[in-house]
């Protein structure tokens, strides 16, 4: 069966952090590929300052380039509060020929017992961990916890740069960078991004 690992959140918005993640976990699992897959209404999280399209086209824009990586949008079609187990349940009856395994944050990790019907789910896909510093990751599931190079990096924290107008070079895609100032997502000014910036200067 073809082994997919699956990459939810509300990437509000994507950084590299979600890239070491996935790709971590592909290589470590010998993963087929990764889905990333953005939520339409997360349960545990308010999302505010990008809509779920904008957020679906941010994703797009950072694995774009990556052979290994797609987007899933299953969720954002559905629409409403996405529950793991409803989305997952759907996904298998669609393709009972894949493997599933979904990974997540070592933040997260100790938090599983409360899911949405997480026992059922457990039965449906494998669950990938992947490390995080300051995190015990403990759990009395099965998680196949997998080693990243440490990244201090959030979606909340890049949005408060972004915010104050502050860089955020190399923390996320250029693309991405490229979008969100465009759009003027998160309280950012329509001013280039370094990237631009940079390409658009004439030689001496």
């Amino acid at each position: 069966m073809r082994k997919v690992g699956i990459l939810g959140g509300t990437f509000n918005p994507p950084h590299l952090g979600h890239l070491i993640m996935a790709n971590e976990a592909f290589h470590a699992i010998g993963l087929d590929e990764v889905r990333f897959m953005p939520n339409s209404i997360a349960p545990h999280k308010e999302v505010t300052g990008a809509n779920a399209q904008q957020r679906l086209d941010m994703t797009r824009l950072a694995i774009s380039g990556s052979r290994h990586f797609s987007v899933e949008d299953v969720e954002i079609k559905n629409g409403g509060v996405s529950y793991t187990f409803d989305t997952m349940k759907k996904m298998i009856q669609k393709e009972p020929d894949r493997e599933f395994y979904f990974i997540i944050g070592g933040d997260m990790v100790d938090g599983l017992s409360s899911w949405h019907r997480i026992d059922e789910l457990m039965e449906m896909v494998r669950f990938i961990g992947i490390k995080r510093p300051g995190y015990e990751s403990s759990s009395a599931y099965p998680v196949l916890m997998v080693d990243s190079p440490e990244i201090h990096l959030s979606s909340s924290m890049l949005r408060e740069r972004i915010a104050k107008n502050q860089t955020v070079s190399y923390l996320m895609p250029e693309n991405v960078e490229a979008y969100i100032r465009r759009e003027q997502l998160y309280g950012s000014k329509h001013n280039a991004s370094e990237s631009e910036r940079t390409t658009s200067r004439k030689p001496l």
